[in-house]
């Protein structure tokens, strides 16, 4: 074939790639697996050291057959291709690997599997395709094309009917001509969906929709936040509270994840009795600490911090409970600030904890309990704590976005 290429792949990298190691660079190829000779072509418009996998002339012994008929074409799922023993093996190795590379020396305990029963929210995607056919899926991979869909193995079975609803809202929505971003969360009182690009909406199309909404019995429907028909609040349980969730909120992807990153929060503050708890979303952590501590909570988001209060404040026999709206990133809790607190927890965004870390750092917070879903702005705020007098205990990896690149972590750090 014209263009293409043989290649052996050296190893899978750090985006689950293959990569073949060559003289002027390496090559990376998604969907090949170390060991494996592969013939490979050209990716039109994408860097030059991309490829595509055209044909597997030699297979790995741990090449598996994928189990969605979507993947290799929707950018979901990077591996769905390679034997769970290496894989996991892989996953936690990069924890491994960036800790080595950024001179951080702990123990890493093995992956924590929590994918459990799947994805509990999603954003799908709905564009008008060629010939004015609408499209509702993912993006694909490596574009910004939309893979129709109907069906998805990797959700949990509470968001059954969700893409059915996805389909069914942004029919009359796309005629407005604007690209459409559709947030679903399950819950335990149904289907959440938050619209997003749509555009202010006419008296007739909150009608239809609101049809819509009763039709696919959906416990909320809202756009851009704003509400155009709730039939029941939509309401999780966290612990032993049960929190409404603010339109659009952030949540774990999977219930197992939640509760596995919350079971080594709690286990590292087990003799904390006043916690701060910091980008604190709607409570994963809090709600549960404060089963035995006193917690005072952060978060920048107001709806998330008002939804945290009123669970704490409705629920018997949690110790006090505060939380407040603030900008962790340009207003981070000072040295004099945490005094009050014997630990702190923090769960920042991918883009880490810079600014408050630093504070941390200056502070004399006897325990730090770390959580991210990025390793390498985590490492990066681990060696701002480590050099500020901090040793770190280990770090547990947790697996809930299988099939993907992604891993998320809990630390501990003492004086």
């Amino acid at each position: 074939m014209a263009d293409s290429e043989r290649l052996v792949i050296d190893h899978v990298g750090h985006h689950g790639d293959g990569v073949a190691l060559a003289r002027g660079g390496n090559i990376y190829v998604p969907y090949a697996l170390g060991g494996e000779t592969i013939e490979a072509g050209p990716v039109p418009g994408h860097h030059p050291d991309r490829r595509r996998l055209l044909k597997v002339e030699v297979a790995s012994e741990a090449r598996i057959a994928p189990f969605c008929p979507h993947f290799g074409v929707c950018g979901g799922c990077a591996i769905q291709h390679w034997d769970a023993e290496p894989y996991r093996a892989w996953k936690r190795g990069l924890v491994v690997t960036t800790l080595a590379q950024a001179g951080i020396a702990c123990e890493v305990a093995p992956l924590v599997d929590a994918h459990g029963a799947g994805r509990r929210r999603i954003t799908l995607h709905g564009r008008m395709g060629t010939h004015d056919v609408l499209k509702v899926g993912y993006a694909a991979a490596g574009s910004h094309d939309i893979i129709p869909i109907d069906r998805c193995p990797i959700l949990d079975p509470q968001l059954g009917g969700a893409i059915e609803a996805a389909w069914a809202v942004a029919e009359p929505l796309i005629a407005m001509g604007k690209p459409l971003d559709i947030q679903i969360t399950a819950t335990n009182s149904g289907l959440d969906i938050d619209v997003r690009g749509s555009g202010p909406l006419s008296t007739a199309m909150i009608t239809r929709l609101s049809r819509i909404a009763e039709q696919h019995r959906l416990a909320r429907l809202t756009r851009h936040g704003e509400l155009v028909l709730m039939r029941t609040p939509p309401t999780i349980s966290i612990g032993t509270a049960n929190v409404v969730l603010p339109p659009g909120s952030f949540l774990q992807a999977t219930i197992a994840g939640e509760e596995a990153l919350a079971a080594q929060v709690f286990e590292h503050c087990k003799r904390s009795k006043t916690i701060a708890d910091l980008f604190c979303g709607v409570g994963p952590f809090a709600l549960r600490l404060a089963a035995k501590a006193k917690v005072a909570a952060f978060d920048s988001d107001a709806g998330a911090v008002a939804a945290l209060q009123k669970a704490a404040t409705s629920t018997p026999g949690l110790k006090p409970v505060k939380a407040e709206a603030r900008d962790l990133f340009r207003r981070p809790l000072m040295p004099q600030e945490l005094r009050d607190y014997d630990t702190v927890v923090f769960d920042p965004p991918r883009q880490g904890a810079q600014a408050q870390t630093t504070q941390l750092a200056a502070s004399k917070v006897p325990t730090v309990v770390a959580v991210s879903c990025n390793v390498t702005t985590f490492a990066r705020d681990a060696k701002t704590l480590i050099e500020g007098g901090y040793k770190i205990d280990g770090i547990t990896p947790v697996d809930q976005f299988r099939h993907t690149p992604h891993v998320e972590l809990v630390a501990r750090f003492r004086r």
